[in-house]
């Protein structure tokens, strides 16, 4: 059939770019039955379950059932030697030792998995939506071109997840410190590893993440078969996340290993991003045949 066209086009903009994504990221400030909802869900996983419980931890004091877990915790051999020994210049106490471990290898990888649900919720969603919402038409024949609705709705997926993820991690971060804290010698999170893996690990997986999301929301039929999809591609983030923190991926997880970690993922997401662009074609905004 015959391609499906829009106005001529000039040189690909970032002007008309944001426009898309402010565009969408409008719609998402208005839409209280959607970040009501996902402000509820960061705030239990990055506060509230953290808070309660450390506390519990920190004030029962050494008990046996917690030494018997910062013994079990300690058998572990990836997160064995990255757990101090000494706070204040005494021992660290059992109930120290079970706190700490929890705050950095198994509870901070939430802080991923939460912004990682928003970002993919709203990719999701952002093509085949407009397409259910009757605003493909619109966005199909608008000024702007292709690459520039792609990388409009890329970052209009990205910016509530990232953004969720420095603040609700800087929270965590915080409410760490404050409980684990004093048990540990002083401030201690976000450790080395964890700035790493906050800043040059998870934007090129979210990015990889997306790019992918994308694509799918532009070829399926629905929403709800876009968001079903984008389940399983969110796997390997979270498979990553607590990979990076326990070390379980390849033994002590070095810095060395992180830094080509996430040189690599920044190629592949360079890669997935420029691939995937032509998922995203006017005929599809439209929910007609694709042009060949």
């Amino acid at each position: 059939m015959t391609a499906v066209t829009g106005p001529p086009r000039s040189t690909v903009t970032w002007r008309r770019t944001w426009i898309v994504a402010r565009t969408d990221l409008t719609q998402l400030i208005q839409a209280k039955d959607f970040w009501v909802p996902m402000m509820l869900l960061g705030s239990i996983f990055f506060l509230i379950i953290p808070t309660l419980l450390l506390l519990a931890i920190t004030s029962v004091g050494d008990v046996e059932a917690v030494r018997q877990i910062s013994e079990t915790l300690e058998q572990i051999s990836s997160v064995s030697d990255k757990i101090p020994s000494v706070a204040n210049g005494e021992p660290m106490s059992a109930a120290g030792r079970t706190s700490y471990t929890l705050a950095v290898f198994l509870l901070a990888p939430v802080a991923v998995i939460v912004p990682l649900t928003i970002s993919t919720a709203v990719g999701a969603a952002t093509i085949v939506g407009e397409r259910e919402r009757g605003t493909g038409e619109f966005l199909a024949h608008s000024p702007a071109d292709v690459k520039e609705i792609y990388g409009g709705k890329l970052l209009a997926s990205l910016v509530p997840g990232y953004f969720t993820t420095i603040v609700g991690f800087g929270l965590y971060s915080l409410v760490v410190n404050l409980i684990v804290g004093p048990e540990v010698g002083g401030w201690f999170f976000p450790t080395r590893e964890w700035w790493f893996l906050m800043f040059w690990i998870v934007p090129p997986f979210l990015l990889l993440t997306l790019s992918l999301v994308l694509r799918l929301s532009a070829r399926v039929k629905s929403t709800a078969a876009a968001q079903q999809a984008s389940g399983l591609v969110t796997l390997p983030l979270i498979l990553i996340a607590y990979s990076q923190s326990t070390g379980a991926l390849f033994g002590t997880s070095s810095m060395t290993f992180t830094i080509i970690l996430g040189a690599v993922a920044w190629l592949l997401a360079v890669f997935s991003v420029t691939f995937n662009l032509r998922a995203v074609t006017r005929a599809r905004l439209l929910g007609v045949a694709d042009e060949q």
